[in-house]
């Protein structure tokens, strides 16, 4: 199916003028070289970035989806217990690990507010840019991610970020769930497999690379 077909779909159309970008998970802790990171992030670092900027100047929504580990593992999702009762630390609120990958924040954000985090509300970065912290895999498990964008009439939304089988694959399903026009960014997600990949194609997420996806913004002219 060519990309203006897709486009033609009424009912799963990307609106690129009502759209927010989420990336999940793009932590320091989670960049490749790290000692639990996700193999695949780091390469996928540079094209999340221009996926970021390019929202930010077409005035949309950025909203970064973050994990925040309690030392001993005690808020972790039951698969993660054992590897962080054994001492590790991986995203523990307040470490450097925690924060969000070099040059995903505007430039002077401030460091991640964990109080404020892990009450559930957001934390402004900048104009239209905001950080959650989710408790488990998906963005939209308890988390107010669903008011912050009704509230700003976004229906379409474009997924990055950390780790497609796991978060990112979750936060698709979830935002399919409540109806919302999704597009996940081959090119921007790390551990994105060809069948990964078709599974998500078939749950009705359109797959548009970085290059072309930034051609469709609201004042970007549309990549031939």
């Amino acid at each position: 199916m060519s990309i203006d077909q897709i486009f033609d779909d009424p009912y799963t159309a990307p609106r690129f003028a009502s759209a927010a970008l989420i990336t999940i998970d793009v932590q320091r802790d989670f960049l490749s070289e790290a000692p639990y990171g996700v193999a695949g992030t780091t390469e996928a670092l540079p094209r999340i970035r221009e996926v970021v900027s390019a929202f930010r100047t077409a005035q949309r929504p950025v909203v970064h989806i973050v994990r925040l580990y309690d030392v001993g593992g005690g808020n972790a999702e039951p698969s993660r217990r054992r590897l962080l009762e054994s001492g590790v630390d991986l995203a523990a609120p307040g470490t450097p690990g925690s924060q969000l990958a070099e040059g995903m924040a505007p430039a002077g954000a401030a460091e991640l507010d964990v109080d404020l985090l892990k009450s559930g509300r957001p934390q402004e970065l900048g104009p239209h840019e905001f950080v959650l912290f989710k408790p488990r895999w998906g963005a939209f498990y308890r988390t107010g991610l669903d008011e912050l964008l009704r509230a700003r009439g976004v229906d379409t939304l474009v997924f990055a970020g950390c780790n497609l089988p796991n978060c990112p694959r979750a936060s698709v399903i979830e935002a399919c769930e409540r109806d919302y026009r999704v597009v996940l960014v081959p090119d921007a997600v790390s551990r994105a497999t060809e069948v990964g990949l078709a599974e998500i194609s078939g749950l009705g997420v359109h797959l548009v690379p970085a290059a072309e996806l930034i051609g469709h913004l609201p004042g970007r002219a549309p990549t031939p």
